[in-house]
């Protein structure tokens, strides 16, 4: 592993607990051994990344794990936040979500989303069709930059 400044993490913005674990099962079962840090809605999510509501923030993450429907602030107006804050412009965000409405997909992609992934995430199943076999697999890639 190199020394740079670089150093993996993901954070998760997600309101379900069974998701949550479903997300930290199949990290462990695909050996990823980084930093998850969890946020439950939009709000806490900036919090994190930005220190505000008296936390201290957390390093800018390698990859953001978005739920779209979530109280207080879901994953697209989070998104849109982040893509008009010259600091987290760039991330890299995947959607998870139980939605597959063409108007969500849309909206991601004109907010620049790295992957749409469709729950429940069992990723054994990505074998099975679609976009979430490219977009796990691109998430996959992103987070083994750390070598």
């Amino acid at each position: 592993m190199s020394t740079d400044a670089f150093a993996p993490s993901i954070l998760l913005v997600e309101d379900d607990q069974m998701d949550i674990m479903n997300v930290q099962r199949e990290l462990r079962k695909h050996d990823i051994n980084v930093p998850l840090h969890i946020a439950k809605n939009g709000r806490e999510a900036l919090h994190l990344l930005r220190g505000e509501g008296g936390q201290n923030p957390i390093s800018k993450p390698s990859v953001v794990m978005l739920d779209i429907n979530m109280p207080r602030m879901n994953g697209l107006e989070l998104l849109d936040t982040l893509r008009s804050d010259p600091e987290f412009v760039g991330l890299n965000v995947f959607i998870m979500t139980t939605s597959d409405l063409e108007t969500d997909r849309l909206k991601a992609r004109d907010l620049a989303v790295s992957g749409y992934i469709i729950k429940p995430l069992n990723f054994d199943k990505f074998g099975e069709g679609g976009s979430t076999v490219d977009g796990f697999s691109l998430f996959l890639d992103l987070l083994r930059l750390k070598d």
